[in-house]
């Protein structure tokens, strides 16, 4: 009668891992079709991913070419088809940077074409979806002061430049917005008010020439 084998830790180890093996072996032949599934799905959604990504650039560079060509129109004379261009883009391509810039443009645009209508429904539009841009909300709100004050409310227009300089105080058109309510409240009458926005263009620009004029055209304008 043959006496018992011991074996070493290691030939245990060596067992097992060829036994895991086989059990591994055999686990996949059986199931194969649903691995190769699976790796299908994996090629697939990384070709889809890369795809997605090449697209994307594509439309972006097929929208940039449309903005220009919208651009070039509008310098060209040809208005209504840089207008229909804009308004393309921002149906189409709605949350891009190059929308957000259409739409602004689509404002004014029409507040150029004295389309007031149109230009005050972009401008609304503008400040309502993109508030965080605070330059062009407080162009946008300088946009709807224009049209209140070529429409004759010289006290809406006032207030509504002001609210221009506020969306964006430290801006390069602060100034202008100043300059705006204070000929506006003059328009109206109202030098009392007038003189708090000259007030403020002496404290922002003190020492130029831009508060040299400001109250030159209050003075001659104070009592009208």
């Amino acid at each position: 009668m043959y006496g018992k084998v011991k074996l070493t830790k290691r030939q245990i180890k060596e067992d097992k891992f060829t036994a895991f093996m086989l059990n591994a072996k055999h686990q996949f032949m059986q199931n194969w079709q649903f691995y190769i599934i699976g790796l299908i799905i994996v090629i697939l959604l990384i070709t889809a991913v890369i795809y997605y990504i090449d697209n994307k650039r594509e439309q972006e560079i097929e929208i940039s070419e449309n903005f220009v060509s919208a651009i070039s129109d509008y310098r060209n004379g040809e208005k209504q088809m840089a207008i229909l261009g804009l308004t393309q883009i921002v149906e189409e391509n709605s949350g891009s940077i190059i929308a957000e810039q259409a739409m602004f443009l689509l404002g004014k645009f029409n507040l150029e074409s004295r389309n007031y209508e149109e230009a005050k429904r972009y401008f609304e539009m503008f400040l309502n979806k993109y508030p965080e841009s605070s330059q062009y909300c407080a162009a946008s709100k300088a946009g709807l002061a224009t049209i209140l004050e070529n429409q004759g409310q010289y006290i809406e227009a006032a207030e509504a430049f002001g609210d221009a300089y506020d969306l964006d105080p430290n801006g390069p058109m602060n100034g202008d917005y100043q300059y705006a309510a204070m000929r506006n409240y003059l328009l109206a009458g109202d030098s009392e008010n007038a003189l708090v926005h000259l007030d403020k263009i002496r404290e922002l620009f003190s020492g130029t020439d831009f508060v040299n004029r400001a109250t030159r055209y209050y003075i001659e304008n104070q009592n009208n």
